[in-house]
């Protein structure tokens, strides 16, 4: 049969790939122009042959070309590629963007090879706590240290036993607040009406999937995005005039929050802000934080391709790259506020049931120097006492990679907006200070000296699992200046990027232990 319906595309492709792939799966491909739908008495279809063709080149193919870019055999298995989406961001893992994270799916796999119940974990570098949360599924006691004040605050929220229908109460109450600053606001009207006309707009000059299948030929110029943007900022700028709605910051200073957000968007953020300063339970008043600080993300006044890097402020509609159509800025942040409450809500009772008593502890402070049997005493008494009686069994980690991010930048909107002091000289391998020899020399120094730290409260021969992008060949010299040996290494494809960047790309997954 050459035409398929959507169920039975899923079928035939979950047999020809040997995967689960759900009919949204097909119909990504059909919104995205990369196979046609075809419509035969009002049902959607499409070809087996496009369909085969479009998984030959694309997936079947990407084995092949991944380990000849790469030069080197990888191992598939630890791609995880077949994890829906879903799976790969499951519970508390999606409660705020952090760069650079591990997927839950990779810490499993070695928590599970390596440690059991009852053992004690430590991740030196835990960002956003992906393997304190995983380790507690497990009955793995956990303890996380990162330099980041922020991130602790995600992973502490991530874990934190939190009283769930007194946290719907605080949320109905904030949204009572932002109700009154609604009906004195034009902006909501503003923007409903700009999304109406854009709507109607796309409908005509990005039809879609049409408009998609056209571009990906090279059928669409450069000179026809450019008149049709302009078209676009005509109806915003009459739009604008029409509500009175002011609609380019004041940069009166150099502050993130003036020069990323329209004016409306920051004053709803600081009537949040003044909201949440005013509760005494701190469990609450951090996830609200988190909610604020998830949404202050999605609002910056920037394009959907630069979310994860910001280029420079986008204030009016403009062409984008990601949709395929005229998308525009973000005027009041009250609605996906809204939506992130509701979200993060459902994700802690999802993990709730899932938390076993296991111990999980997030600190903050340097790997480098830090005591962790000191720190934890100030935080847990019953899990020190256990801690000083087992000691830590073994490390699993994925430290900052060489010149790649910066840490503290990422969520700059957040330290801002909470007055959170920033550590960013303290960052091992800031993109900052770059990738060349003094940068690596520098960051050689801080894994080793970090892990010789760590290692002083680990058990005698611990395994250390530790996760990284080694294209500079660093963690030999690493592994032997920490007094440890490479036993293992493992290549692993990372095929579900979440930027731009498609080129072939692999870490290494290396298990140490001791000289």
């Amino acid at each position: 049969m050459e035409y398929l319906s959507l169920e039975e595309a899923s079928k035939w492709a979950s047999e020809f790939l040997g995967r689960k792939i759900a009919e949204n799966n097909i119909s990504y491909l059909i919104n995205y122009g990369k196979i046609n739908k075809y419509i035969f008495n009002g049902k959607i279809y499409v070809s087996k042959r496009e369909l085969k063709r479009y998984y030959e080149d694309n997936i079947l193919k990407q084995k092949e070309n991944y380990e000849k870019t790469l030069g080197i055999n990888l191992n598939w298995e630890l791609a995880f590629d077949w994890i829906p989406e879903k799976e790969r961001t499951k519970h508390v893992h999606r409660l705020h963007p952090y760069k650079g994270k591990f997927i839950p799916q990779l810490v499993e796999y070695f928590l599970k090879k390596f440690f059991k119940k009852g053992d004690i974990v430590l991740d030196p570098f835990c960002g956003s706590g992906t393997t304190l949360i995983q380790a507690n599924e497990m009955g793995i006691h956990s303890i996380g240290i990162d330099i980041s004040e922020f991130n602790v605050l995600i992973t502490e929220v991530k874990f934190a036993d939190i009283n769930i229908k007194k946290m719907e109460i605080y949320i109905q109450q904030l949204l009572l607040t932002l109700k009154q600053f609604e009906k004195k606001s034009k902006i909501l009207k503003f923007e409903k009406a700009l999304k109406e006309k854009l709507e109607d707009f796309n409908k005509t000059y990005f039809p879609s999937p049409q408009f998609k299948i056209e571009f990906r030929k090279g059928k669409i110029s450069k000179k026809y995005l450019l008149e049709k943007e302009q078209e676009a900022l005509k109806i915003y700028q009459n739009l604008a005039k029409e509500f009175g709605i002011q609609i380019y910051p004041k940069s009166d200073n150099n502050s993130f929050l003036n020069k990323w957000y329209f004016p409306n968007v920051k004053e709803e953020a600081l009537i949040i802000l003044d909201f949440i300063n005013q509760i005494n339970d701190e469990k609450i008043k951090k996830t609200l934080m988190l909610i604020l600080s998830r949404t202050l993300r999605s609002v910056r006044a920037t394009t959907h391709m630069d979310l994860d890097r910001l280029k420079k402020p986008q204030y009016t509609p403009y062409f984008c790259y990601k949709h395929y159509k005229i998308c525009k800025p973000v005027f009041s942040l009250i609605p996906i506020f809204k939506r992130y409450a509701k979200d993060t809500i459902k994700r802690l009772a999802e993990y709730k049931k899932l938390k076993t008593s296991a111990y999980q502890v997030a600190l903050i402070g340097d790997s480098r120097t830090l005591d962790i049997f000191e720190e934890v005493r100030k935080k847990n008494s019953e899990f020190y006492d256990l801690l000083k009686q087992k000691r830590i069994t073994g490390i699993l980690t994925s430290p900052p990679y060489v010149g790649q991010i910066n840490y503290h930048e990422q969520h700059a909107y957040a330290y801002e907006i909470f007055n959170i002091p920033r550590r960013d000289d303290l960052e091992i391998g800031p993109m900052f200070k770059g990738k060349g020899k003094e940068a690596r020399e520098s960051y050689i120094e801080d894994i080793s000296k970090a892990l010789k730290n760590c290692l002083k409260y680990t058990v005698d021969n611990p395994v250390v699992i530790i996760v990284a992008n080694d294209k500079f060949n660093l963690y030999p010299i690493i592994a032997k200046k920490a007094g440890l040996k490479i036993v293992k290494e493992y290549k692993r494809p990372v095929l579900n990027r979440t930027a731009r960047d498609r080129n072939a790309y692999y870490e290494s997954v290396f298990i140490m232990r001791r000289r």
